[in-house]
């Protein structure tokens, strides 16, 4: 775990992949779990050595503040995951990957080819302490280090990436909304990558970035004196979108998508839900 601890990064954006373990980590302990991340205990734990105990104190904080919407949301997640498979998806591509573990946690077909995009720093942290646990992966993973607001479509080909093959594109967050041209770039990127009956969901919300959650959050990864975010465009309608550029939709609320839950999960403003997408 020293190598590990060693290149924990304590600033920028991969500050909530470290957040989101520490919530993973969470819902693994509970008895009533939604879902068990055996490796996020040991991304907590090899986190926790880098930082200075008050910096850690608010990463604890900012965990408890997203806590319930972001697990419930990592099994959605979950469930898309296990759709796709089921609808004869062996390739998946995880944008902004984060610390997840699918390729581990799930018992995926090992037919799977899962390719996990993210940025240097991120994978320094994460392949150590994966390697130091028992744990290995049930497909086949690729590690592909890129930034996604840069060239990551090369990167992604010479990790072995087939655009003949229908694909399940996984985006947790990375991309937030898609009125901005880098996140549109991105999404028309991934398009062009995708054969027929590929898959892609775009997430749809209404946040007060004033919200302390959100103030919070920004602090945390960007400093105490982040810039405001950008306005958000209401208008631009990311379904209308996607389907001119060559994706059917489907619009499903949070409200459905969680009532089948085992715990309550909140109700929410009928806007908010997922857009699933399949490439015609």
């Amino acid at each position: 775990m020293t190598e590990a601890a060693a290149t924990v990064p304590v600033d920028g954006v991969a500050m909530t992949a470290i957040g989101v373990a520490v919530i993973r980590a969470r819902e693994s302990e509970r008895p009533d779990r939604l879902y068990d991340d055996p490796q996020a205990a040991a991304f907590v734990t090899a986190a926790r050595a880098g930082f200075e105990l008050d910096r850690w104190a608010r990463v604890e904080a900012v965990a408890d503040q997203f806590y319930e919407g972001r697990t419930i949301g990592v099994h959605l997640v979950d469930e898309r995951f296990r759709a796709a498979i089921a609808a004869g998806c062996r390739q998946i591509v995880v944008l902004g990957a984060g610390l997840d573990t699918r390729a581990y946690r799930m018992a995926l077909p090992p037919d799977t080819h899962v390719f996990e995009i993210d940025l240097p720093e991120l994978f320094a942290f994460k392949e150590p302490v994966l390697a130091a646990t028992p744990a290995t992966p049930t497909c086949h993973r690729h590690v592909v280090i890129a930034d996604l607001r840069d060239d990551w479509r090369k990167a992604l080909l010479s990790a072995g990436f087939d655009p003949s093959a229908p694909t399940y594109w996984v985006d947790e967050g990375s991309l937030g909304y898609l009125n901005q041209d880098w996140n549109q770039r991105v999404v028309l990127t991934l398009t062009e990558l995708s054969a027929p009956g590929s898959r892609f969901g775009a997430a749809r919300y209404v946040v007060d970035p004033d919200a302390p959650q959100y103030r919070d959050l920004r602090r945390l990864v960007a400093g105490d004196n982040a810039p405001d975010p950008a306005p958000s465009t209401p208008d631009f309608d990311v379904q209308a979108w996607l389907e001119d550029i060559g994706w059917s939709t489907e619009f499903h609320s949070w409200n459905d998508m969680t009532a089948h839950l085992p715990r309550p999960a909140g109700t929410l403003d009928p806007r908010i839900g997922n857009i699933a997408a399949i490439r015609r």
